[in-house]
């Protein structure tokens, strides 16, 4: 029985993790397919429509005792997340923003720890740094510029995906997935429509290929990839989920080596190694520990 329950957990990891894989597909799809110095818009629509197809697919409404949680989820999940990656994005370089952006698993275990007396697995924390450490040398370059308001929104973004992650798994309302993905999609999209409206210039008339683009980053980049990822808080540990963040920029890397031609050296491999263990490592570590598998009963689409 115990097999059985570790074989269907680590097949849950692998379902939750194709959605940080589609997110690293964001970088090759926002600046060979997209308007330039649109950051915004480009999140914005990527949550609003995909959370209108998924109510109109589900047609579920939270509790009324529920909605304050799940505005405050949508605003950590999506809404300031959003708004505060493309800042990061926009003024650090790529390697050092995602570097920033991995002590997300790191501040889960700190969220577990102050809040339900749970002390992370030594195995799991050692790992998690190690991650930091493996990101560091597949990403940065000697010259990474350290802007400091660059740095303090990549913090305070891999803060609120943090707690947004942690929370998610506390409060998630007693509606289906797929209800509960669309309803923050919608109220997250909403949170930015204004952020677009005023630090964005309007879109101009957009090409056949810029409107797949647009269309891939809704419907695969929102609706598939935060679908699978909800689910996965719902089933795994805040710990575990956190941890494949990572796979993200990971294949954000691998992508443009395959896709661009972008030089891959041996310390980027090695970092890549490295960054795929510590992965697994925490994986194993939640695992051992009896947090991995605790499904929930409301996992239904």
């Amino acid at each position: 029985m115990k097999t059985t329950q570790g074989r269907a957990s680590w097949v849950d990891v692998l379902i939750t993790a194709l959605g940080p894989i589609i997110w690293g597909s964001t970088y090759i799809v926002t600046t060979e397919l997209l308007p330039p110095d649109r950051p915004f818009t480009a999140a914005l629509l990527r949550t609003l429509p995909a959370g209108v197809l998924l109510l109109l697919y589900s047609r579920r409404l939270p509790a009324q005792r529920e909605w304050g949680r799940l505005i405050m989820l949508s605003g950590l999940n999506i809404g300031f997340f959003q708004a505060l990656l493309f800042v990061a994005a926009y003024r650090l370089p790529g390697g050092l923003a995602a570097v920033v952006g991995a002590i997300q698993p790191l501040l889960v275990m700190g969220l577990a720890w102050a809040l339900d007396r749970r002390r992370p697995a030594r195995l799991a924390a050692g790992a998690s740094v190690l991650g930091i450490a493996g990101m560091a040398a597949l990403l940065l370059s000697p010259g990474a510029i350290w802007d400091p308001i660059g740095i303090a929104a990549a913090l305070a973004g891999a803060a609120c995906m943090a707690a947004g992650t942690y929370l998610t798994r506390r409060w998630r309302p007693d509606v289906p997935v797929l209800a509960f993905t669309g309803w923050q999609l919608l109220l997250g999209g909403l949170m930015l429509v204004p952020v677009a409206w005023v630090a964005d210039p309007p879109l101009p008339e957009l090409s056949a290929t810029q409107v797949l683009g647009y269309a891939y980053l809704s419907i695969f980049g929102a609706v598939v990839a935060y679908a699978l990822w909800f689910r996965g808080i719902a089933r795994l540990s805040p710990v575990a989920v956190s941890s494949l963040v990572l796979l993200s920029p990971l294949t954000a890397v691998i992508l443009g080596w395959v896709l661009l031609g972008q030089v891959m050296t041996g310390l980027s491999l090695l970092g890549l190694i490295t960054v795929l263990g510590s992965i697994l490592a925490v994986q194993w570590a939640t695992s051992s520990h009896g947090q991995i598998q605790t499904p929930a009963a409301r996992t239904s689409v």
